[in-house]
C-alpha cells in the first residue's frame, strides 16, 4: 500500500497538523504502508527570512517528504498559518500524483488552499480527509458553497476531537470517524527526580494565553523558586511582550524553538507542564505529548483541553485568570505527592487512548476499506 499525505503547510514552520502528519508518516511505516507526505518548504536564506520572520526549521526534508512549494503568512484561526497558496503548488501536487501512483490519499485540513483542494481536485482514487480546526471561521461557510462537490469527493471523514467534527460539521453534514491526534510514547517514564520547572510549549501568539501565564508567574516564582521554560516562542517577541506589560522576567528563561530531541529532555526534567490557551483549541497535543512523558499539566478550562482531562489526568482552571493560574501551579508544586498521582494518571491515559502504535492501526483499518470494500 503507498499513500500519499497532504498537508497544506510548510514543513519547515512547527505546528499541530504538521507535527501529526510527521508522527502519521512514522507509524505507518512501521506498520509496513509505505506513505509520502507533500507538504510545503521554506529553503534557508533571505527570501524566506523576509517572508517568515519566525524561526523555523530551513535543513533538507527527509527523502519521504516532497517539498511542492514556498508559503506565506495567513491570519487563520486565530493564529498565523504558513500556508501553501501559489499556483506552482497545484501544478507541482499534479504531476507528483501522476509520478508516485499512489493506492490513497489522505489530506489534512481540506478546506485549505492550495494543496487540499488540489488534492481533491486531482487524485483519481480514494481520498480520506482529517478535519483538525475547531472554533468559529468567517471562510468556512463561503468556502463550501464555492467548493462544495470537491469536499463531495472524500470517501472517509476523520475529525482528531468531538469539537473538530462539530466545526466540520457545521459547513459539511455526513459522518465523521472519531480519530484523535496520537503521540509517541516512550518505553518507560518517571515521574519522580524532576528539576523545579514548569514547561509552557507554544508560539507567541494571543489565543496560547503566554501573557496569562506570564502575569501569573511572579507569584509561583515567589512562592516556589521554580523555573519557567518558554519553549517555541520568538524569545525577541517574549522579551517585547514582558517589557510592553511591565512584568518582571524573574525566574524565566527563553529558549525559543527547540529540536525534538531537547523538547523531550525538557519534557522528561520538568515537574509540570502548563497550557493557559484561551481557545480555538481542538486538541490539546502539548498535553498529550507531556501524558506520555508522565509530566502533569495545569491547563486552561476550555473545550479542546476538557476531554483530555477527564479520569483526572490534568488540573483545569478558568481561561484568562492568572490569579487562578498561578494559585493551582502553586498548589501542584508543593503537593509532591498529588504531582506523581497526576502523573500516574496522565501516563495511563497516553497509553490507553493516544499512543500512535494504536491510532496507525485504525488509519490503515480505514484505508484497507477503502481499497477493498466488503462485498
Amino acid at each position: 500500500m503507498k499513500v500519499g499525505i497532504v498537508v497544506p503547510y510548510s514543513w519547515s514552520f512547527w505546528g499541530g497538523v504538521v507535527e501529526h502528519a510527521e508522527y502519521q508518516a512514522r507509524a505507518l511505516h512501521a506498520l509496513g504502508v509505505e506513505t509520502r507526505t507533500l507538504i510545503g518548504y521554506d529553503p534557508p536564506g533571505a527570501f524566506s527570512r523576509v517572508l517568515h520572520p519566525r524561526s523555523g526549521r530551513h535543513e533538507r526534508p527527509p527523502p519521504d517528504v516532497i517539498p511542492l512549494g514556498r508559503s506565506v503568512i495567513v491570519a487563520a484561526n486565530g493564529s498565523l498559518a504558513n500556508i501553501v497558496i501559489g499556483p506552482s503548488a497545484v501544478l507541482r501536487i499534479r504531476r507528483v500524483f501522476r509520478r508516485e501512483r499512489f493506492d490513497l490519499v489522505h489530506v489534512h485540513e481540506p478546506l485549505t488552499p492550495a494543496l487540499g483542494l488540489a488534492a481533491l481536485a486531482f487524485f483519481d482514487g480514494p481520498l480520506v480527509a482529517t478535519f483538525h480546526a475547531a472554533g468559529h471561521s468567517s471562510w468556512r461557510r463561503p468556502a463550501r458553497a464555492l467548493w462544495g462537490p470537491l469536499l463531495d469527493r472524500i470517501d472517509h471523514r476523520i475529525a482528531v476531537s468531538e469539537q473538530a467534527r462539530r466545526t466540520a460539521q457545521a459547513y459539511l453534514h455526513g459522518e465523521y470517524e472519531l480519530i484523535p491526534n496520537g503521540v509517541t510514547l516512550p518505553s518507560a517514564a518517571d515521574s519522580g527526580g524532576r528539576l523545579n520547572r514548569v514547561v509552557f510549549i507554544g508560539r507567541q501568539e494571543p489565543r496560547k494565553g503566554l501573557e496569562v501565564l506570564l502575569r501569573a508567574w511572579p507569584h509561583v516564582h515567589e512562592r516556589t523558586g521554580a523555573r519557567l521554560r518558554v519553549i517555541g516562542a520568538d524569545p525577541l517577541a517574549v522579551r517585547l511582550l514582558l517589557s510592553r506589560r511591565r512584568l518582571p522576567d524573574q525566574g524565566v528563561e527563553l529558549l525559543g524553538l527547540l529540536p525534538e530531541l531537547e523538547l523531550t529532555a525538557e519534557l522528561d526534567r520538568a515537574k509540570a507542564l502548563v497550557a493557559p490557551s484561551l481557545g480555538s483549541e481542538s486538541f490539546g497535543m502539548v498535553l498529550t505529548r507531556a501524558f506520555a512523558h508522565a509530566t502533569p499539566v495545569v491547563a486552561s478550562d476550555i473545550d479542546g483541553y476538557r476531554e483530555l482531562a477527564a479520569g483526572g489526568s490534568a488540573v483545569l482552571v478558568p481561561a484568562g485568570d492568572p490569579d487562578a493560574l498561578a494559585a493551582e501551579l502553586v498548589r501542584l508544586l508543593e503537593d509532591e505527592p498529588r504531582r506523581r498521582q497526576l502523573a500516574t494518571r496522565a501516563r495511563a491515559l497516553a497509553e490507553k487512548r493516544y499512543d500512535w502504535k494504536l491510532i496507525a492501526p485504525r488509519l490503515a483499518a480505514v484505508y484497507e476499506r477503502l481499497l477493498d470494500p466488503p462485498a
